[in-house]
C-alpha cells in the first residue's frame, strides 16, 4: 500500500506501542506473581476483554454466525493454543524466572514457527532459515546458561525458563494453525469467539484451584491484562500490518526483549548482564536470517 511519507513515520509508531504494551505486560506478569495465581490473571483477564469486546461484536457475531459455526473447531483449537497454553505458562513461568529472560526467550517465536511449519505445513526452511535456528539457539541456551555453559547441567535451575519455552513453542502451533487455515472470519470476531474457548478451558482449572480475589494489590495489573495486550496491542498491530506490512511491521518484534529488560531493570530491579546482550544479539540476528529469502535463479542471472 502506498502512503504519504510523512504518515509511514507517524504509522510506525504503531507497532512500537504494541511492542512496549507487550512487553510491559511481561513485567506486569513478573511483578504480580506475588499478589496472584496464575490461574486467576489468566481467567480474569479473558474474561475483562470478554465484557468489554462484547457491546462492539454482537452485530457483527451475528451476521456472521454461518461462518463462525463452520469454523468452530478451528476457533477452539486456536483458543487452547495462543489464549490458555501459552499466556497460561507464561503466568506459570513468571513465578520462576525473571521478566528478562522471558522477554529474551519470547523473541524465539518465529524460530519456533519455522521448526512447527516443517511438520505442519511441509514447509522446509532454506539454508538462511537453518542457520538462523542455529544462531538463535546458541543465544537461547546462553541465556538459560546465564553465560556459563555448565550451568546446562544443573536442571533444577530452568524450571522457570523450560515453562516459557513450552509457552513459546505453543504459540508457534497458534500462529502456523493460523497460516495454514486463513479463516475468513474478521479478526475482532474471531478473537472474541477464541476467548470465549479460552474463558470455557479455564473453568476446570477455576473450579479445581479456585480464584484468587482481586483486590488493592493486583487489580490494576489484571486490569492492565485484561485491555492493552489483550485488546490494544492486537488493533494497533493491526493497523500497522494494514500501513506497513507484515514483513516491515514483524521487524518491531525484534524490539520486544530489549523494551522488556529496560522496563524489568528500572521498575523490577533485574539485572541485565552481558549474557543477556550477547543471547539477545543472537536471537535477533537468527531471526533476521531466517527471514531472509534465496532469489529466484531468473534473478540471480539479472543481478
Amino acid at each position: 500500500m502506498d502512503i504519504n511519507p510523512k504518515l509511514v513515520r507517524w504509522v510506525a509508531v504503531l507497532p512500537l506501542v504494541a511492542v512496549f504494551i507487550w512487553s510491559m505486560n511481561i513485567a506486569v506478569t513478573r511483578y504480580v506473581t506475588d499478589f496472584i495465581s496464575p490461574v486467576s490473571i489468566s481467567f480474569y483477564r479473558w474474561l475483562i476483554a470478554f465484557i468489554l469486546l462484547t457491546p462492539f461484536t454482537l452485530p457483527q457475531l451475528y451476521r456472521s454466525r454461518r461462518v463462525i459455526v463452520q469454523h468452530w473447531k478451528q476457533l477452539a483449537v486456536l483458543a487452547a493454543f495462543g489464549m490458555v497454553l501459552y499466556q497460561g505458562l507464561s503466568y506459570s513461568a513468571a513465578h520462576y524466572t525473571t521478566a528478562t529472560n522471558m522477554g529474551i526467550i519470547n523473541a524465539f517465536i518465529p524460530v519456533f514457527t519455522i521448526i512447527v511449519s516443517i511438520f505442519i505445513l511441509k514447509e522446509w526452511p532454506n539454508r538462511f532459515a537453518l542457520l538462523g535456528c542455529l544462531i538463535s539457539f546458541l543465544g537461547l541456551l546462553l541465556v538459560i546458561a546465564k553465560g556459563q555453559w555448565a550451568n546446562l547441567l544443573s536442571l533444577g535451575g530452568h524450571l522457570g525458563d523450560a515453562i516459557m519455552l513450552g509457552a513459546v513453542f505453543f504459540y508457534a502451533f497458534y500462529g502456523v494453525f493460523l497460516k495454514k487455515w486463513q479463516l475468513k472470519i474478521p479478526l475482532f470476531i474471531s478473537v472474541y469467539v477464541q476467548i470465549f474457548f479460552a474463558l470455557l478451558y479455564h473453568l476446570p482449572f477455576v473450579f479445581w484451584l479456585g480464584l484468587d480475589a482481586i483486590d488493592a494489590r493486583n487489580v490494576w495489573s489484571v486490569l492492565y491484562a485484561g485491555v492493552f495486550p489483550s485488546l490494544i496491542a492486537p488493533l494497533l498491530w493491526m493497523i500497522s500490518i494494514q500501513y506497513l506490512g507484515p514483513n516491515r511491521t514483524s521487524i518491531f518484534m525484534n524490539l520486544m526483549p530489549i523494551v522488556t529488560a529496560v522496563i524489568a531493570y528500572y521498575w523490577l530491579s533485574e539485572q541485565w548482564t552481558v549474557y543477556h546482550t550477547i543471547g539477545t544479539a543472537l536471537a535477533i540476528l537468527g531471526v533476521l536470517l531466517a527471514q531472509k529469502k534465496i532469489p529466484a535463479p531468473s534473478q540471480i542471472i539479472s543481478e
